[in-house]
């Protein structure tokens, strides 16, 4: 395996319109078999999963189909659960379900999903996934949901700040890996700063054409935080195979390189590859 893809979406709903977006950005209807034969074929792995807005949007996902591909892929994916934060109890209860069907993380978007990733009421949700040794991926900064429309469909941006909340949340889960998505542009000042304070704090690259990729992120990755940042696509909305071709032509030191593409991600996942 050469590579892995620790962001990776899944849209497990026919009516999800981001599905629908999806074909029409990547010329692929974003379907279970189109993924799996797309990161076969490149011999890469993948971090999977769906993203469960459901008090906010009124739109369920299906956490069972993340977890059927996953079993069914011969350990090409990993998946990840998603539970809405804002359904309390039925959350927790939940992820109770996702650990018993095999899931191996949990992913949020605060922005979508209207919620701060440090207030108490969610700990309970952090509690289970440190004891469970869950990795806690969560959006970090700007998103492109809503960009340019009025008033940004009233997703508001300070859920997507990581501070206090990455940092907070790191600092009382110390035995809590987070990795915080999309580098958290524009804080990706703060965010390397709580990464080199915080050493339970990972930083994928995903959402971002490597060419994009600010400098202070590149001299961070090259040198202090290393062992800590992770290769993520985005996909379906990028491209990997753009990602990586312009990865490649980043000034990245080679041994660097292989532990952002894929060794970094094998410890942190317990991933034999």
């Amino acid at each position: 395996m050469r590579a892995i893809d620790v962001h990776v979406h899944l849209h497990t709903t026919e009516a999800d319109t981001a599905r629908k977006d999806a074909q029409q950005v990547f010329g692929s209807s974003g379907s279970s078999a189109d993924l799996l034969e797309y990161y076969t074929s490149r011999d890469m792995g993948a971090v999977i999963f769906d993203v469960d807005k459901e008090t906010t949007t009124g739109q369920r996902i299906d956490n069972g189909a993340i977890a059927e591909l996953a079993a069914k892929s011969g350990g090409r994916l990993i998946g990840f659960a998603s539970v809405d934060p804002n359904k309390g109890a039925a959350a927790l209860e939940e992820l109770e379900r996702c650990a018993a069907l095999g899931l191996r993380g949990l992913k949020l978007q605060p922005i979508t999903q209207q919620f701060h990733l440090a207030d108490p009421r969610f700990y309970p949700l952090w509690e289970f996934c440190q004891a469970h040794n869950w990795p806690l991926l969560v959006h970090t900064g700007t998103t492109g949901i809503g960009a340019g429309s009025l008033g940004g469909r009233g997703l508001k941006l300070k859920y997507g700040h990581p501070l206090p909340d990455v940092d907070d949340v790191a600092a009382d889960f110390p035995d809590l890996n987070i990795i915080a998505a999309h580098f958290a542009w524009p804080w990706h000042l703060d965010l390397l700063a709580i990464a080199r304070h915080k050493a339970n704090v990972w930083v994928d690259l995903s959402g971002w054409a490597p060419k994009y990729i600010p400098d202070e992120v590149v001299k961070y990755l090259n040198s202090v935080i290393s062992d800590r940042v992770l290769f993520g696509s985005d996909y379906p909305w990028l491209n990997p195979d753009r990602w990586m071709a312009e990865f490649q032509q980043l000034p990245i030191k080679d041994e660097v390189r292989e532990k952002v593409l894929l060794t970094n991600a094998q410890r942190l996942l317990g991933w034999d590859a």
